[in-house]
């Protein structure tokens, strides 16, 4: 009964979010009252489970995720991104553009949120597509394919990082794994896809022609670009590194720790694109306010999550579920990409999916002694799955490109398949060897 209870709920939160258009943290609150009341928690100790979900969740992610939206938002006003897309096509050369704003991308999502990424790469796509007179869809799917997969899969993104506190895996060796699995379905969903879908027409609008509005200020040199803006990674991964190859020293652990590593890299960003660029601190300070306010529904979200999670746990029905499972007889690495890859397409929204379906599967896995740092990028790679119309990203790309939607579906919906498909294969081809 319990477990009709909770999938009831699920549902319930479902249509809250697709046909009832509510706001996500008050559906996730109101389910998660009405989960904890009809799964038999006391009144009075409901609130208790509500905060102690919400605390534990957010308390140690607030910390990467506003420093990593603050660090995003800077390379993205100081130049910096666009500098690194430029140096990369100028190496590159006009024969390998495609490959060039593909490894730009990258590198640009790696420290900025998705939108963001998306609204700074199409104004490069349509430039290089206008003045090399290149399919559009061809050139521009493999770009838009690395900043999803960056979202997906790499931490500091908000859901890969909140999926990391929850699990309880290690951010460095995380984000190394995340980097194995990655590159490889970037390079099938991108370029290798991409072949096929230079037919497709698309119309971009023509005020991209004439260049971007960026060149009215001077950009950043470009060690300082790239440096900055891969900085967290370098950070994380390296301590990682070390950490596996010598004795934990309390300053290692100290500089490991990816809340100070995003903190260490603001103050660097503050120093390195603001006030050696000439910006004084009132304007940064504006910026970072600005990029607060645009995390601020993402941290909301996995608070909400965070609280339904919870809920489950306090009442038991999780272990209920776990016990469950595990007749099914399927590899639990499967089953938490099949979760959260049916949730999103129900829900449309990857980091919703990710969030519910780990709230779900995380007692499964301490039962069967799963790598948490593999789940974490399998349950990623199952939300990034299938986007479809009641995805935002779906109609940004048909509405950038001017495709029609049975286009949309055969070139954008294909490529977020493909990306969770293979992070999957990617992710349990890691597990035989680890």
């Amino acid at each position: 009964m319990s477990i009709l209870i909770v999938f009831a709920c699920l549902l319930l939160l479902i249509l809250l979010l697709t046909w009832g258009k509510m706001n996500a943290f008050i559906a996730f609150m109101l389910v998660s009252v009405l989960a904890g009341l009809l799964l038999g928690i006391a009144p009075d100790k409901l609130p208790e489970s509500l905060q102690k979900g919400i605390g534990d969740t957010v308390g140690g992610l607030l910390a990467i995720i506003v420093l990593g939206a603050m660090l995003g938002k800077l390379v993205a006003e100081s130049g910096a991104a666009r500098q690194i897309a430029n140096t990369l096509m100028q190496l590159f050369g006009e024969k390998y553009l495609q490959w060039a704003l593909l490894i730009a991308a990258f590198i640009i999502g790696i420290p900025l949120f998705y939108g963001v990424g998306f609204v700074l790469m199409v104004p490069l796509i349509f430039s290089v597509v206008y003045q090399y007179k290149l399919p559009a869809v061809y050139i521009g799917l493999p770009t838009l394919a690395a900043l999803s997969i960056t979202h997906g899969f790499l931490p500091p993104h908000p859901s890969p990082a909140a999926l990391v506190t929850q699990f309880h895996a290690d951010m460095g060796r995380t984000l190394l794994y995340g980097l194995l699995v990655a590159i490889p379905a970037l390079i099938l969903a991108g370029p290798v896809f991409a072949r096929f879908l230079k037919r497709i027409p698309a119309a971009p609008d023509a005020m991209f022609a004439q260049g971007d509005s960026a060149g009215s200020f001077i950009l950043p040199g470009r060690i300082n670009s790239f440096v900055t803006a891969l900085l967290p990674v370098l950070l994380l991964m390296l301590t990682t590194l070390y950490a596996n190859i010598a004795s934990p020293a309390p300053w290692i652990a100290l500089a490991g720790n990816a809340p100070m590593v995003m903190l260490l890299c603001i103050i660097v960003a503050t120093f390195t694109l603001g006030l050696a660029q000439g910006r004084d601190m009132r304007q940064l300070t504006r910026i970072y306010a600005d990029a607060v306010k645009d995390v601020a529904m993402i941290v909301l979200i996995i608070a909400g999550a965070g609280a339904l999670k919870q809920v489950l746990a306090d009442s038991g029905v999780s272990n209920e579920i776990a016990a469950a499972m595990q007749s099914w007889r399927i590899p639990v690495l499967v089953l938490g990409w099949l979760m959260a890859a049916l949730i999103r397409a129900c829900v449309g929204s990857a980091t919703i999916a990710g969030l519910t379906a780990a709230g779900m599967i995380a007692p499964l896995m301490v039962q069967a002694g799963t790598n948490p740092n593999l789940m974490v990028l399998s349950i990623g790679a199952g939300s990034l799955m299938f986007s479809h119309v009641n995805d935002a990203g779906f109609w940004m790309f048909k509405e950038y490109f001017n495709l029609s939607i049975k286009n949309t579906l055969l070139s954008w919906s294909v490529m977020e398949t493909m990306v969770g498909i293979a992070g999957l294969a990617g992710v349990l081809l890691l597990n035989a060897f680890i």
